[in-house]
């Protein structure tokens, strides 16, 4: 049996900073989901406050809350109106500083999704700056002359599809969006921007939140001569937004060299307060995000490679090498989330699906890094069928590209039996989905062989296992995702037949954690059903 030995090829050393984050495991509530506390049907902070129970019962150092800012909503907060206060849809100041206070009072640490690739176009900045080309705030976004022949100023296109520039007549200028025209893109190159932004991360410090998450964290920094990409094929009307997307090279419009000074800047306001910047990267290729958490920039970055793998021993091995290689301790190991299909119906959907996710996520558990569930996970949700009259997702309702909509996966947070589900006293804002029957929160606490206990379980045993260095091994073993990492071994099952762990790997020890369930503190020497992952503590040689 090969080994093939993995280690973070980034420039800092791959242990995490800040102290705390070592060993932690992550949750994202999408706050409109997760549970309503005033009955309106629609997620809030009281809500969430209120359900930190299960939170801190599961096992859950670090907890990430979708944008709660003031904003009117086109694409569901994330196109945000102020940046230091709370829409009353999800509660108030108060609510949002006692969330964070009872929060770590259960040793679970806050962290804010700061959007600030752009803004509402309701910001007061925006407001300003579309009001003329000598306004204050003009440069806080990105304006252009219209082409020779009055279109756009290059071919860039939006994420959510069409052009990425909005013409206004006003001023005669376009200006620029990657996502809705209601979401108009900020200056980072202006120093004024830079410095407003750090203000408002000061703000949320100042009431204890751990640190930030920031989204679109990819784009930016934006070509300085705005550049036209190549184009890799041709358009066409029927085409969905990521396909138009995908029709381009984005070398001009994101992922610049520049993004990492910005990160240096912010990174050194939260620095000051013990509190980290943990970046959405949307790049896929992991050797892209390696300089994005170097030398003082983020502190570590989402791996969306693992969201959009396979169930294959041979392609879940080469994602997983490569995040090790490129990101060592500084991954943020993710299956799925608000933006991108539940893994437990990528895997296959039903029981299979179910166990494909939980063993993936005992590879997770092993590795260096920081692995994060998305709300509902725990219990082995599946995407949502949801009829085309219920959709809310802009990329769908707006776009039309109903097979990309993300509402499947923003459904209701299921917490009981019966009406609303304890999510809500009233008509909640998404329907539950019939995917989610039987598997409530409270149904899986009840329930020892449940994928929320064993979940449970396998946080508490990571806690537990002994210190590694950021190295690991990766072992060829026919069938399977294998490696080593100091006195731990995983391995999961992605064949069709059961496997003798003992034979395979030569492995002496106690078997510390299986996901399908199985006897553990036995000896290393067991069989490993497909779909199934083991966690095995053998003595350093």
């Amino acid at each position: 049996m090969r080994e093939r030995a993995v280690t973070t090829a980034a420039p800092q050393p791959g242990r995490l900073e800040p102290a705390w984050l070592r060993g932690a495991v992550g949750y994202e509530a999408y706050i409109r989901s997760f549970a309503d506390g005033d009955g309106d049907g629609i997620g809030d902070l009281p809500g969430l406050t209120a359900r930190l129970e299960h939170l801190a019962w599961l096992g859950i150092d670090l907890l990430w809350v979708t944008p709660f800012f003031p904003s009117p909503g086109a694409d569901h907060g994330y196109d945000v109106a102020g940046y230091t206060d709370v829409d009353p849809l999800f509660g108030t100041l108060a609510d949002a500083e006692r969330l964070v206070a009872e929060a770590r009072e259960l040793g679970i640490r806050v962290l804010l999704d700061i959007v600030a690739n752009h803004t509402s176009d309701r910001h007061p900045w925006f407001r300003d700056a579309r009001s003329s080309r000598e306004a204050a705030h003009r440069d806080w976004y990105v304006w252009a002359d219209p082409a020779p022949d009055g279109g756009p100023p290059n071919n860039w296109v939006s994420y959510f599809g069409g052009p990425a520039w909005t013409y206004e007549d006003a001023t005669g200028q376009y200006y620029l969006h990657l996502f809705l025209p209601e979401q108009p893109d900020l200056n980072w190159r202006n120093p004024a921007v830079v410095e407003a932004l750090s203000d408002a991360l000061r703000f949320w410090l100042e009431r204890g939140v751990a640190g930030f998450r920031l989204d679109v964290a990819q784009g930016f920094i934006k070509d300085a001569a705005l550049r036209s990409n190549p184009q890799l094929a041709p358009l066409s009307p029927g085409m969905s937004p990521r396909e138009t997307w995908d029709a381009f090279a984005h070398d001009h419009d994101i992922d610049q060299p520049a993004n990492v000074d910005v990160y240096r800047a912010l990174r050194r306001v939260v620095d000051e307060h013990d509190a980290l910047l943990f970046g959405e990267v949307y790049l896929l290729p992991a050797s892209r995000l390696t300089r994005y958490v170097a030398d003082g920039a983020l502190s570590f970055t989402h791996y969306f490679s693992t969201m959009h793998v396979a169930w294959d021993a041979s392609a879940l091995r080469e994602v997983l090498e490569d995040g090790v290689r490129e990101l060592g301790a500084r991954a943020g190991w993710v299956q799925c989330s608000h933006d991108d299909p539940r893994s437990s119906t990528r895997f296959g959907g039903g029981e299979r699906g179910r166990e494909r996710a939980l063993a993936l996520a005992t590879l997770f558990a092993a590795l260096p890094g920081v692995p994060f569930l998305y709300q509902g996970e725990e219990l082995g949700l599946e995407q949502a069928v949801l009829a085309p009259e219920l959709l809310h997702d802009p990329v769908a309702v707006r776009a039309g590209a109903l097979a990309h909509g993300r509402d499947g996966t923003r459904t209701p947070m299921p917490w009981t039996t019966g009406p609303g589900r304890g999510f809500t006293a009233g008509e909640p804002w998404l329907p539950f989905g019939r995917e989610s029957e039987g598997r409530s929160v409270e149904e899986q606490r009840a329930d020892p062989r449940s994928v929320l206990s064993r979940q449970r379980r396998l946080i508490a045993v990571r806690r537990t296992l002994p210190d590694a260095t950021d190295e690991v091994a990766f072992l060829d073993v026919p069938g399977c995702i294998a490696f080593r990492r100091g006195a731990v071994t995983a391995i999961a099952n992605a064949g069709a037949e059961t496997v003798d762990v003992g034979s395979l790997l030569g492995v002496e020890g106690r078997v510390r954690f299986r996901s399908d369930g199985g006897p553990v503190d036995g000896p290393a020497r067991a069989a490993l059903p497909p779909d199934a992952a083991m966690l095995v503590v053998h003595d350093e040689r």
